[in-house]
């Protein structure tokens, strides 16, 4: 089955924190032998090489400009020159419209509680993160509201206006299997049809 002209075979993975963005587009490019893509990866491995702490470049305008300049050429380049991908980004479906855009949602505090889980006792102590659920959702809403001001003072977009997705997943209502399938499903069903 190939493609309209119009589609790429690149899925385009946002979501919320603890959604399971990474997870879910690792094991979707393993099923499809697609490549995988983290655009958050990339912006660490930016700002180490530049001596930045991430946390710290999300607090200085300018750092986090330049770094999301770079991110952003990188994904507008995938979508020009590549194919067979899975992208996991908060801004590569806007980047790539060619792409079948996929968002996970999830309640915050249940992400709050998913990341607080998994996350090393290094890492809470090291971040300065709240252990209180609740508090940790608080925190993870502010972030999500300056990122979102942010891009639309610099992009005029909203990555979590869910009419910019093909397919809007719960993965509080899904496990990891269920999400994974679903969204080699919905990259089937949407390249077989026109458009």
């Amino acid at each position: 089955m190939k493609p309209t002209p119009q589609k790429k075979y690149i899925i385009t993975i946002a979501g919320r924190p603890g959604s399971g963005k990474s997870t879910t587009a690792k094991s979707v490019a393993s099923i499809l032998g697609f490549r995988h893509f983290s655009s958050g990866d990339l912006f660490r491995t930016l700002g180490k090489e530049r001596g930045v702490d991430v946390l710290q470049a999300n607090k200085a305008a300018g750092v986090t400009e330049e770094l999301d300049r770079l991110v952003d050429g990188k994904l507008r380049e995938i979508g020009i020159k590549d194919n067979r991908m899975v992208i996991d980004s908060r801004t590569a479906w806007h980047w790539i419209p060619s792409s079948f855009k996929i968002f996970l949602n999830l309640d915050l505090e249940l992400a709050a509680q998913r990341i607080l889980n998994e996350m090393s006792e290094n890492r809470l102590v090291s971040e300065k993160v709240h252990r209180n659920p609740a508090a940790y959702a608080q925190m993870l809403k502010h972030r999500l509201d300056v990122e979102t001001s942010r891009y639309k003072a610099i992009y005029n977009i909203d990555p979590y206006d869910m009419s910019n997705y093909d397919l809007v997943i719960d993965t509080s209502a899904n496990n990891p299997k269920q999400v994974v399938d679903q969204v080699v499903q919905g990259f089937q069903d949407w390249l077989s049809k026109r458009g």
